[in-house]
């Protein structure tokens, strides 16, 4: 299976920290945001990898990126041209993806758990997709998960009565279907292809499957205050643990 990083956006919440940079080279804790997703990929056994991002910041990224040697990876890199929603950056993998199936990872997202069973599944599931889902204090943030039993029927953005705490995480896989699927989206009234509807098909499909998060997920990009709550949750796991569980070397 091979990975797609996403690490495109204006990261207008987190100006002017992002005025002359991308938001995923922002620091937390002890190394630039993207390096999380990169060691979640590479742990579960994930070593080629694309790096979607836009054509003012791809080049940053290229530079502390390289070509993924010194991670023990292979990045690719592509460019969005314009933002436009996550969904539509997802569809600029297919030439990569060639009909396999993918792993896509938010650049700004940092979780500590271990996720290699979860695509170890996936490679077994015959078709479809997995999502992560992770239990939040405020579902009215976010895009919720209505569960029936141990299957998913639907997912909600921002719900006003939510039907679960169950938050979708920004880290899906997929069989090469995706690609069918963006290519039927029209624009939220936000301007964008959003990857909720891609998810919401799957489900329509019941070729949808979910893990729960059992550890702590940060959305390093959401805010200044989850940026930092971020930073703190890594250096208080490194100092609970002993070790450093990103680390790629």
């Amino acid at each position: 299976m091979k990975g797609v990083i996403l690490a495109g956006g204006t990261g207008s919440r987190l100006a002017p920290l992002t005025r002359v940079t991308n938001k995923h080279l922002l620091p937390v804790f002890n190394r630039p945001m993207i390096y999380y997703p990169i060691a979640t990929l590479k742990k579960a056994g994930i070593e080629d990898i694309l790096v979607v991002s836009g054509k003012g910041h791809v080049g940053h990224l290229l530079e502390l990126l390289g070509s993924g040697k010194r991670f023990g990876v292979k990045f690719s890199y592509e460019v969005q041209e314009e933002p436009g929603g996550i969904a539509q950056a997802l569809g600029l993998a297919k030439d990569f993806i060639d009909g396999g199936k993918i792993i896509v990872m938010l650049g700004d997202n940092i979780l500590v758990d271990d996720i290699k069973e979860a695509v170890q599944d996936f490679e077994k599931q015959p078709s479809g997709a997995k999502i992560f889902l992770k239990e939040t204090k405020y579902p009215q943030s976010l895009g919720i998960a209505e569960i029936d039993g141990d299957r998913i029927i639907n997912i909600e953005e921002k719900p006003k009565k939510p039907k679960s705490n169950l938050a979708v995480i920004g880290l899906y896989m997929y069989d090469s279907s995706v690609f069918d699927v963006v290519n039927t989206l029209k624009p939220s009234k936000r301007g964008e292809l959003e990857i909720t509807d891609v998810n919401n098909y799957f489900i329509k499909e019941s070729t949808m499957t979910y893990s729960v998060l059992k550890g702590w997920w940060g959305d390093g990009g959401e805010s200044f205050e989850s940026l930092l709550e971020a930073g703190q949750l890594v250096a208080k796991t490194i100092k609970d643990t002993g070790h450093d569980p990103w680390c790629t070397d």
